[in-house]
């Protein structure tokens, strides 16, 4: 299933949770809000819809660091001397063939270390427990363990921890049963699905 299929399906159950709990229309959006954004939190695991909007382009870090580079191996040329300037030079040209391996996953990774540094800097714990689970899925195979029930367990944690700070309620079940819906649109028994997911990983890799 799709992005925006995900997106709609998320955004249904923070309407659902909505009209459970009987809220005003700011706490509606709010809710109908994180719904969308936590069916798209499973495929973090890919270059997808919200991997791409969670991340600086790879492309424009990638051009700056290369930029930075030529001008670190510029001024080594044309002020240093001796193993100074050579030092310089060598230094420039490993970041530029660094640069060159930078991919989205990779920003992603940048990205949740920063999350995590925020969220200790902030004392959120659902801060740096998303910069966690964000460096994991920026390492992991596409639907294996963001699509598993200790995905769905260890969000729902950053959910409830969410919900605490913020104090609103319905924050922690609205931001469950969004991810859990993901996980369901994307299992092998809806006919559009040529693939399932793991969902006992890692006890089994069995599809469902």
């Amino acid at each position: 299933m799709n992005g925006t299929s995900h997106t709609v399906i998320g955004a249904a159950s923070g309407l659902f949770t909505a009209n459970l709990l009987q809220t005003n229309p700011t706490e509606t959006m709010i809710l109908v809000g994180l719904g969308a954004i936590s069916g798209l939190i499973p495929d973090l695991d890919i270059n997808g819809k919200l991997s791409n909007k969670v991340t600086v382009s790879h492309k424009l870090i990638r051009s700056i660091v290369q930029f930075i580079a030529v001008l670190m191996i510029l001024y080594s040329y044309f002020t240093r001397v001796g193993m100074d300037k050579w030092l310089g030079i060598g230094l420039g040209l490993g970041i530029i063939i660094i640069s060159t391996f930078l991919t989205q996953r990779r920003m992603l990774t940048i990205t949740g270390i920063g999350v995590i540094v925020g969220g200790l800097s902030f004392h959120e714990n659902w801060i740096w427990l998303l910069g966690v689970y964000i460096i994991i899925a920026s390492f992991v195979s596409h639907r294996s363990y963001t699509h598993s029930l200790i995905g769905i367990i260890f969000f729902g944690y950053i959910a409830f921890q969410f919900e605490k700070s913020v104090q609103l309620d319905g924050v922690f079940i609205t931001c469950l049963l969004g991810y859990a819906s993901h996980l369901i649109a994307d299992m092998k028994l809806l006919p559009f699905n040529k693939k399932g997911v793991k969902l006992f990983l890692p006890f089994s890799k069995k599809e469902l």
